[in-house]
């Protein structure tokens, strides 16, 4: 998703999720918590050791998520964050607690249940972005990432909703809504809004629906909701995690990312997921380092000697409670024995124009070539949009598609305009944004408040979007991390890391050590709204 000041949005079991409009969201029954869960709060290293140990198998473990699930997810609050069921999770939690048996588990994730974003291929699962048009698309094969994964051990326990077409189809989007999703509610307060468009991941990971969670990002969608979900979210470097098997909005600003409650998990995610792949380009630069263990660079004495940036004209309204929250994690970095300064990214925000010329441009172009290469049964944005408006009772309910068509007239990524939008976009948001910052202030990350607290979810006006600081990242094609650093009212927000160019080793190293200082994030209690 883009941020609001520039587009407002953007960016066996089948499916188990119907349809509901926003307004289904705000809950006037009387609030009860769910029952208490055995592995709440768990994180991978102490689930790995407890199935080591014989107290905890895969089969068992699955189960409960997939009972927590139905509790909670389906029933209960009814976050509505699971769009699917994979039907096969269980045989294959029973053959990852085989090999463990016979003594030879694959990697880090042996056994351990993941959730992904539903733009992301994995067998035997529809891949359809939320949209009503590819609710019966089931991709012959696993995305590279998904492999990897799988390869690293991880059960894939389902799919999770999202904001539809990754919040690509209306600048009047409701984030965390799909045609074929509903609304996916926030966990902290049921009438707010989970934030795009790796809504449903968000969701999902924070109420413990799974161990850990894969979401994408085009500009915002990993942040925003790990943010407001209370989170560690990881924004790679673009090219770092292949892009092969995800439905795209813009080849130059996409990435998959890990979301999970703990930097730790986020690492382990990160670790398995990254590598090259020759069918995406971007992950077959000269620049790319070799193979990183960033579990490897959790280091709670990192901040030590550290030089952060601290951002100027940051882009989050005003919020007192976010500004508190952000200079009491300066003191923790200070403490810490970080020298912290005030760095400014120069012409912040002057990519914007651009970055959406690009994104309109591209988005054609690479949507289509997926639709083609995983043989979707629509292969067009012309069709989608003749669809939509075909079945616009159920995709257009609460906002149109004027994105799609202002997609479908731009021509070729020859032309003139698309070179120049995306070289100024580049250049204003990376060499001479976030790297010229780094370099002039000899800065290891520069810092800011990810985002402000979840909104009401509102189908009238749509998202009240309350600014962000990732952006420069996200046009930047550069990494960044979010890690809970507060709250309002019960409603958490994150301390956003931004750093250079395959650099999410030192920013692992960062998030981690504030982290453990700080210990910020609260499990969410499902409360209907927030109370005075």
């Amino acid at each position: 998703m883009l941020p609001r000041l520039t587009l407002l949005a953007a960016c066996g079991l089948c499916a188990l999720a119907a349809p509901a409009l926003a307004s289904d969201t705000h809950a006037d029954a009387k609030h009860a918590a769910p029952a208490a869960f055995a592995y709440e709060e768990a994180d991978i290293a102490s689930l790995q050791s407890r199935m080591a140990r014989g107290e905890l198998d895969s089969v068992a473990l699955t189960r409960a998520y997939l009972a927590r699930i139905a509790a909670i997810d389906k029933a209960g609050p009814t976050l509505n964050s699971v769009i699917e069921l994979n039907p096969d999770a269980l045989q294959e939690a029973a053959a990852r607690d085989a090999e463990r048996k016979a003594g030879k588990t694959r990697g880090a994730l042996q056994g351990i249940p993941i959730l992904l974003k539903d733009n992301i291929d994995a067998t035997p699962m529809v891949n359809s972005g939320g949209s009503l048009a590819l609710a019966e698309h089931r991709p012959g094969r696993d995305a590279f990432l998904v492999q990897r994964l799988r390869a690293a051990g991880a059960v894939i326990l389902g799919k999770t909703n999202l904001s539809e077409w990754a919040n690509f189809r209306s600048s009047r989007s409701i984030s965390g809504w799909s045609g074929r999703g509903g609304q996916t509610r926030n966990p902290y307060a049921l009438d707010r809004n989970p934030c795009g468009s790796s809504s449903g991941t968000g969701t999902a990971i924070s109420a413990n629906l799974a161990a850990a969670g894969v979401g994408t990002e085009t500009d915002g969608s990993v942040i925003c909701p790990a943010s407001v979900a209370g989170l560690v979210g990881i924004k790679p470097t673009v090219g770092l995690v292949s892009r092969e098997g995800i439905i795209p909005i813009s080849h130059s600003q996409d990435t998959a990312g890990p979301m999970t409650r703990g930097v730790a998990d986020a690492a382990l995610l990160l670790t398995a997921m990254a590598a090259r792949d020759e069918a995406d380009d971007a992950s077959t630069q000269a620049s790319r380092p070799p193979a990183v263990d960033y579990a490897a660079h959790l280091k709670a004495d990192a901040l030590k000697g550290a030089r952060i940036g601290m951002l100027k004209g940051q882009r989050v309204n005003a919020q007192p409670e976010v500004d508190a929250a952000y200079q009491r994690a300066i003191a923790v970095l200070k403490a810490a024995g970080a020298t912290v300064v005030e760095a400014e990214i120069a012409d912040l925000g002057q990519w914007d124009d651009a970055e959406f010329q690009v994104l309109l441009y591209e988005f054609k172009t690479d949507l289509e070539s997926y639709l083609r290469k995983s043989d979707a049964p629509i292969r067009t944005l012309d069709a989608l949009i003749a669809f939509n408006r075909e079945h616009a009772a159920r995709e257009m309910p609460l906002f149109g598609q004027e994105l799609f068509e202002r997609a479908r007239e731009k021509g070729p990524l020859t032309e003139k305009a698309y070179l120049e939008a995306r070289e100024k976009a580049r250049r204003l948001a990376g060499k001479q944004g976030i790297e010229a910052t780094l370099e002039k202030n000899r800065l290891d990350a520069v810092i800011a408040p990810a985002t402000g607290p979840a909104w009401l979810t509102d189908p009238v006006n749509g998202d009240f979007f309350t600014g962000a600081n990732y952006g420069t990242a996200a046009v930047a094609g550069t990494p960044s991390v979010t890690v809970p650093m507060g709250d309002s009212h019960g409603l958490p927000f994150g301390l956003v890391f931004l750093g250079r160019a395959w650099g999410e080793a030192r920013l692992i190293e960062l998030a981690y050590a504030f982290e453990q200082l700080t210990h910020a994030r609260k499990p969410p209690r499902f409360l209907p709204t927030v109370a005075p």
